[in-house]
């Protein structure tokens, strides 16, 4: 099994996508949610919904948004553990 950190910036649905996706190869996801608050859209929130499900966590840099708030600096520091980084 492998750690794998999906950082959604640009594309939200997108790198949610991939960060469920990804799940499926039985990688432990995880996804930062950076610099803006999440969209608000049917099929973003139903990948929201599915990485929790699946026991992904998320992780965001913006005050009020979903997923546990972590600082840019403590998410640069944790993506020292991850065997893949992907940007979105």
């Amino acid at each position: 099994m492998k750690k794998v950190a999906v950082i959604v910036s640009d594309d939200q649905h997108g790198g949610l996508r991939m960060g469920v996706g990804l799940t499926l190869a039985d990688n432990e996801v995880t996804v930062f949610l950076m610099d803006k608050p999440l969209e608000s859209a049917d099929d973003i929130d139903l990948n929201v919904e599915t990485l929790g499900d699946l026991d992904a966590k998320l992780y965001s840099n913006i005050p009020g948004s979903k997923g546990e708030i972590m600082t840019t600096e403590a998410i640069a520091r944790a993506l020292t553990d991850f065997d893949a980084v992907i940007q979105y």
